[in-house]
């Protein structure tokens, strides 16, 4: 009994100790390269960040005050603020692993339903808006749910779907322009847009507010919401996703027709951007969301990156092109220079990749 007892206070005895220290795992060995190498893993846009902060600081020592004026800086803005919107979709559907090749075709198509709905039918512009966005949400939905639900590739899917809303645009529309004297003087809602906000010595359209207002929204949904969370599980793993309780199936379905939405907003922010509806614009909007999504740092991989990154991805391509335009260069380095920065945004990704968390 005496022995019960002592072995009893032994063990409160022991209880009651401070803890011992636990075992430490410290990589000494990380150096500055891998220390570098896990800060870019850990904030993605950080790259894309040095990369748009550098070339601002080139062109401005190169070009001086006829770059760092409010006028030339506001106008990078306006120039990228179509393809900043497109982008900003491109990136939730890159996000889980996909790609979605029928974004220019969704925004121009939505354009077009609200200029034709408005001038062929005589429907207030009010509810042609709508059905624009409606339209162009329900496309999204539907690339959605041939992803989600019948299993077909992304890649496919919107390709087809690229090919099926551009012939149906031009059918439709019989390729008529609707001039911008028409929209003024019957349908200014559709130029909502276009209108500018004077800040000092810069202007701002309502384009580039509305890009700028929804980079900071799907970056915080992306970020603190159950959603967001589910769409980098869904693209980084979707079967341990499936396993973890994430409906897999609805939450591409939702980021397909939210970037199908998106884009209709883009095709009502275009019409405001050149004063008319237009089937023929918008051409290079598949590549040049792509573009801006890459060099941003959102790993094609899915999974990995972030929405701000494909701001400044968007506003990199917009400095160039203004810097290398004023500096009088032809545009031709502009694309060599960019399709420079998509190789290596895509190898910096790689190695990013490799970093041991």
């Amino acid at each position: 009994m005496s022995d019960t007892s002592g072995k009893t206070d032994d063990f409160e005895v022991k209880a009651t100790r401070q803890p011992e220290a636990v075992a430490e795992f410290e990589d000494t060995h990380r150096g500055l390269i891998g220390t570098v190498q896990h800060l870019l893993h850990v904030n993605p846009s950080l790259v894309p960040l040095i990369v748009l902060v550098a070339s601002i600081v080139i062109f401005g020592l190169l070009l001086g005050t006829k770059f760092f004026s409010p006028f030339a800086l506001t106008l990078i803005l306006q120039q990228v603020q179509i393809v900043g919107i497109v982008a900003a979709a491109q990136s939730l559907v890159i996000l889980t692993a996909g790609i979605d090749l029928s974004v220019g075709a969704i925004m121009v198509m939505s354009s077009v339903v609200m200029g034709q709905f408005t001038f062929r039918y005589g429907i207030p512009v009010e509810i042609s808006v709508a059905c624009g966005l409606l339209c162009g949400a329900l496309i999204g939905f539907v690339n959605g749910w041939l992803v989600a639900r019948v299993k077909l590739p992304p890649f496919i899917v919107t390709l087809g779907m690229w090919q099926i809303v551009l012939a149906t645009n031009f059918l439709y529309s019989a390729n008529e322009t609707i001039r911008s004297q028409d929209i003024e003087a019957q349908a200014p809602l559709l130029q909502f847009f276009g209108n500018t906000i004077q800040l000092g010595g810069a202007r701002l359209t309502f384009g580039v507010v509305f890009m700028l207002v929804l980079v900071f929204v799907l970056a915080y949904a992306l970020k603190h919401t159950a959603w967001g969370r589910h769409v980098y599980a869904v693209g980084d793993d979707p079967e341990a996703a499936e396993l973890s309780g994430v409906n897999v199936k609805r939450t591409l379905i939702s980021v397909y027709a939210l970037a199908g939405l998106i884009c209709a907003f883009a095709g009502w922010a275009l019409i405001g951007r050149i004063g008319s509806v237009s089937p023929t614009s918008g051409q290079l909007a598949n590549i040049e969301s792509i573009t801006a999504v890459v060099i941003g740092g959102i790993s094609l991989f899915g999974g990995r990156g972030s929405i701000m990154g494909t701001l400044f991805g968007a506003l990199i391509v917009g400095v160039f092109t203004l810097g290398l335009r004023l500096w009088g260069a032809d545009a031709q380095w502009t694309y060599l220079l960019i399709g420079v920065l998509i190789i290596a945004a895509v190898g910096v990704d790689q190695w990013i990749r490799k970093v041991s968390v």
